[in-house]
């Protein structure tokens, strides 16, 4: 059951990411956003992620629950695109001679 918890907290944690890839896509600029927000999302799901490699009981089930990493793993790759869309976008503003 807190595995099931934990995947409701991390989808609902995560819906949002790939609207926010699409918005960053769209806008063509960094305005509005945090690289240093961003950076910490990553960060935290590189622990996230961590955590349940580590963890030996969660292991020795990984194929009954692999289902939470794979949440893990999808908002890892989500914010990664974020950050990808960021560097983009700054070189836009560049560019375009935005501040």
């Amino acid at each position: 059951m807190a595995e099931i918890l934990e995947v409701i907290m991390i989808v609902s944690f995560g819906a949002s990411w790939p609207l926010n890839v699409i918005k960053s896509y769209k806008a063509r600029t960094t305005r509005g956003k945090s690289l240093a927000f961003l950076l910490l999302i990553f960060f935290g799901y590189i622990a996230g992620i961590a955590s349940k490699l580590l963890n030996g009981a969660y292991m020795a089930e990984i194929g009954e629950k692999w289902y939470v990493l794979f949440f893990y793993v999808l908002n890892f790759v989500m914010v990664g695109a974020d950050l990808v869309m960021y560097a983009r976008n700054k070189r836009l503003d560049k560019i375009a001679g935005v501040a």
